[in-house]
């Protein structure tokens, strides 16, 4: 496994600029006015950057979706029961769950991912790797131990070696857990130093009452955590409560204090998703972000190791608040905006038939030169 120093030491190289700009005045060859399909283009000139290649592979595709617990459900802070993440796993592992529906349109390979749901029993279908049978209840201890921490993120970077390994080209995103929205928004306002009401919404439909005490609860856990004692700044950390004292917007991008955050507020599904962007940088393979759960990971990631943010795709603008906040902090534009909140990497899926539109675009379309007339040029 990796060790805490392991991570935060990776190193990324960047896409290549190469390939970047080849691919850019390929774009510009074909018949159509400059920039014609605008973001669009620059996706497929990102991605064979990653890939370091002017054909890159997208036809094998994958998605992974971990699934965990949350203690923090325990405080009423959602309508459904946590028994509802073994159910949905299980559908995942049969292939009947929304997350299959989409991606059998979009060609895509499911891969759920037990990596802390609160069960014995092995789940027929879902990769086991589990770290613990869900997180504790971070309103009265903290959710993880950094040990429970660093095992999630070294899954996530692990997984995404295999499938590399495999041959697949992109991969996305996503998750299923109750109470993950809870454990986003409290990590979430942390790392934006924000006052967490305005990302905490109502998951998966909570009335009035429920998001009232959704707020309060993370507000108070935030206090708890996060003023009183000052943090020790040493890279070693006992599995004792830490927490963090008048800490600035500055400080708070400090990589050590960003696992704190983590360990404390968050879940083993954000912190898995947070190894699997950091390992697309490692592996040169772009991984797409779903909603607020993975970009909140995807925030994670690029605090930890600023590179891996070039390795990242925005699917989608997702309903709940802090999901864009995360977005525009990452730099990056979601090329969807349809208001979802499903859940299990959905709203990643739907990029991948855009994706493939886009890059049939690239590789078939007429040139100017099929027309012999001149082609635009840029001033």
């Amino acid at each position: 496994m990796r060790m805490q120093e392991d991570i935060i030491n990776i190193k990324i190289n960047k896409p290549s600029a190469t390939i970047y700009n080849s691919v850019k005045s390929s774009w510009d060859h074909i018949s159509k006015p400059l920039d014609g399909l605008g973001d669009f283009e620059e996706l497929i000139c990102r991605i064979a950057a990653i890939q370091a290649t002017e054909t890159p592979v997208i036809s094998k595709r994958a998605a992974v979706i971990f699934c965990a617990d949350n203690g923090i459900v325990e405080e009423g802070i959602s309508q459904s029961s946590k028994d509802i993440t073994l159910s949905v796993a299980k559908a995942l592992g049969s292939g009947i769950s929304s997350a299959c529906t989409l991606a059998g349109h979009a060609g895509v390979d499911i891969i759920p991912v037990d990596i802390g749901i609160d069960c014995e029993e092995k789940i027929s279908g879902v990769r086991d790797m589990k770290i613990s049978k869900g997180t504790r209840n971070f309103f009265k201890e903290p959710a993880m131990t950094l040990d429970e921490t660093l095992r999630a993120i070294d899954c996530g970077i692990n997984l995404v070696k295999e499938l590399s390994e495999q041959g697949y080209g992109i991969i996305s995103t996503g998750e299923m857990g109750i109470g993950n929205t809870t454990t986003s928004a409290a990590v979430l306002a942390c790392l934006l130093n924000i006052d967490s009401d305005i990302i905490t919404g109502r998951g998966a439909g909570l009335d009035d009452d429920g998001l009232s005490r959704k707020r309060q609860v993370i507000k108070t856990a935030i206090d708890k955590y996060f003023n009183g004692i000052i943090l020790n700044n040493d890279l070693e950390y006992s599995n004792d409560h830490k927490s963090i004292s008048n800490i600035d917007s500055k400080n708070y991008k400090d990589k050590n204090r960003t696992l704190e955050i983590l360990r404390n507020l968050g879940g083993l599904d954000i912190a898995a998703l947070t190894g699997t962007f950091i390992g697309g940088a490692i592996y040169h393979i772009p991984i797409v972000i779903d909603g607020l759960i993975s970009a909140t990971a995807a925030l994670i990631a690029k605090r930890l190791i600023p590179g891996v943010k070039d390795y990242m795709i925005a699917s989608h603008a997702g309903r709940e608040s802090g999901c864009l906040l995360a977005l525009q902090e990452l730099g990056l534009r979601p090329y969807i905006e349809g208001n979802m909140a499903l859940g299990e990497g959905t709203g990643a899926l739907m990029l991948f038939p855009l994706i493939d539109m886009v890059f049939d675009f690239y590789k078939y379309a007429a040139k100017f030169s099929d027309y012999e007339i001149d082609e635009y040029k840029r001033f």
